[in-house]
């Protein structure tokens, strides 16, 4: 699966999201890095079919607004340090790929995983 992780997450994630078979990138290694705007990686996920992987609640405005970006996985853990999400996303990611096949936005907290219709 091709995903696009937001600037409030850690690049560490999307390398560890590569290292689990999947593409990924950041929007620390696109031309404009972190500040690319909301409309940019929307284009982008939507040119590459990249899932948008972030804590941003403007991205979940803009999904049932416009049904962009391509897909959508808010992170809804509110603080949570590094380790913690890794681990969250280890326990989680068959799911998410499974809940991503299936729903065009998807919703992960600490304790669930929410596909929305």
């Amino acid at each position: 699966m091709k995903f696009l992780v937001d600037a409030q997450l850690p690049q560490r994630l999307a390398r560890w999201l590569c290292t689990a078979g999947h593409d990924a990138v950041h929007t620390r290694e696109l031309s404009e890095g972190n500040r690319t705007g909301d409309a940019a990686i929307n284009e982008l996920s939507i040119r590459e079919q990249r899932v948008v992987i972030t804590k941003d609640e403007d991205f979940v405005d803009l999904f049932l607004l416009r049904h962009q970006p391509y897909k959508l996985l808010l992170v809804a853990t509110g603080n949570i340090n590094n380790n913690e999400l890794e681990r969250l996303f280890q326990a989680n990611l068959e799911g998410i790929v499974q809940a991503l096949e299936s729903c065009d936005f998807v919703e992960l907290d600490r304790t669930a995983l929410i596909c929305h219709q």
